[in-house]
């Protein structure tokens, strides 16, 4: 019996080693090995530069955050310094290296070592490679937001294949590809947040192999969400400032944004604004309905961003596939519109709007010369812009000494109000039929535009 029992805690033993949270107080061998074996090739580091392939050349273009910077294939995917000590000392560094990665180990021959079901990214398949430890975290991974199911359901749809589950694998292989190189860039497994730089930010091992629980706020978070998170959040923009969170706060990313959202419930949602836990303002601004004109009037009609946010980045027709890029070049805008997914905020009538990237020949490069059911959607997006601050342009003015002042009255700041010469104080605000919308743009947006649907009052209908 005691036999017995013997073999059978082996097993539990090594389950609490291979799944604990809790690094080993024991000393660290960190000792280097022989190439002839997994370890010992990424460890050292002239190997690496002897045995590299050199990167195919790249068709996808920059992305929306830029072009993104090139780190060289060996430097990715060596392991040394402190961070190979951390992660030998990290549960996940008792793992064979084929556990997760499959190919071959002890021998030193690169074409072996990776051949047959090698994996580059073992959390491609989360479910089976992660979720040995972490099962319900990786079983919900696979449909969480930061699969982009809300970008590929508005592909799907503009292509006309409706707005159906798992509709993505309908478009042709060729268009599925060009996703992958192109809009995909930012969109993660787990490893690219808790073990790897994200692509955007070059790709490759973060540190050294190391698994970190939070994502760090620069080299991982604002890397993909760039253009339209970090861009704002440190106020990078000409004229605006950074976040009142970040400044007042310090608040990161994970303040507000919690694990849960991250990793997701398990239900694919085709609007990211659909997912049941995404942040409140009134988490922690609680009993501001009735503090001020401003609030008793419109806190349950408008979104705090309305008024709170300062000019952030649009961009526009995107041309996937192509060094053109954006043909509607990143710029500093506000726009306030109709509501475009009153489904979703079914208590906002306006709000924020952003312009999107999508145009009618966006695919063009992968097969589809128009897309058959562009005006499905707007091309202007309801939008959470991260540049918060308390006095803005709709809220006050500046003084002759430069210092922020709140308005008298809730209106002057954010109305339309008709001035003696004829002209519209505040009409730059709304979004207009007239306001530089593209041709093609015009059926996509009748929806969203303000024109016909302001108080008779204002005297701009």
């Amino acid at each position: 019996m005691k036999k017995i029992f013997s073999i059978l805690l082996i097993p539990i033993i090594f389950m609490f080693i291979g799944c604990s949270e809790d690094k080993e107080e024991q000393p660290i061998d960190v000792t280097y090995k022989s190439v002839a074996s997994c370890e010992g090739c990424h460890t050292n580091y002239e190997h690496l530069k002897a045995v590299y392939t050199p990167d195919p050349p790249s068709s996808g273009g920059g992305g929306c955050g830029g072009e993104t910077p090139h780190i060289e294939p060996y430097d990715r995917v060596f392991m040394g310094g402190a961070g190979y000590a951390d992660f030998k000392s990290d549960p996940h560094g008792k793992i064979p290296c084929t556990a997760c990665h499959n190919g071959v180990d002890n021998t030193a021959d690169k074409n072996l070592a990776h051949s047959g079901d090698f994996i580059v990214k073992p959390s491609l398949d989360a479910i089976k490679k992660c979720g040995s430890c972490h099962a319900d975290i990786a079983s919900k991974s696979v449909n969480n937001i930061h699969q982009g199911w809300g970008q590929k359901s508005m592909v799907c749809q503009r292509a006309g294949l409706g707005n159906v589950p798992g509709g993505f694998d309908l478009l042709t292989q060729t268009m599925k590809d060009g996703y992958t190189e192109n809009c995909g860039k930012c969109h993660a497994t787990c490893g690219d947040c808790h073990v790897n730089r994200p692509k955007a930010g070059g790709g490759g091992l973060y540190a050294s192999h190391s698994f970190f629980k939070k994502p760090n706020m620069v080299d991982h978070c604002t890397t993909c969400h760039t253009s339209r998170g970090g861009h704002a959040f440190f106020g990078i923009g000409p004229g605006t400032v950074p976040d009142v969170h970040l400044t007042k706060a310090g608040f990161n990313c994970m303040s507000c944004h919690t694990k849960h959202e991250i990793h997701g419930d398990g239900v694919m949602y085709d609007v990211r604004y659909k997912y049941p836990e995404l942040p409140k303002c009134t988490k922690c601004h609680s009993g501001v309905n009735n503090s001020n004109a401003f609030h008793s009037k419109h806190i349950s009609t408008f979104s705090c961003y309305t008024c709170h946010s300062q000019d952030y980045n649009n961009c526009g027709s995107c041309h996937v596939g192509s060094l053109e890029g954006a043909r509607v070049h990143a710029y500093q805008g506000y726009k306030i519109g109709m509501n475009p997914i009153p489904q979703t905020k079914p208590q906002y009538k306006f709000s924020l709007l952003r312009r999107s990237l999508m145009a009618p020949d966006s695919w063009q490069n992968y097969g589809i010369a128009l897309l058959s059911n562009f005006s499905v959607a707007p091309t202007y997006k309801y939008t959470t812009p991260h540049n918060i601050k308390r006095i803005t342009t709709r809220t006050g003015y500046k003084d002759t000494n430069g210092n922020w002042e709140t308005y008298s009255t809730c209106y002057e700041g954010c109305h339309i109000i008709k001035q003696n010469d004829g002209s519209f104080k505040n009409k730059e605000l709304y979004l207009f039929d007239s306001d530089n919308i593209e041709t093609w743009e015009k059926n996509s947006n009748g929806n969203i535009i303000v024109d016909g649907k302001l108080p008779a009052s204002w005297q701009v209908n």
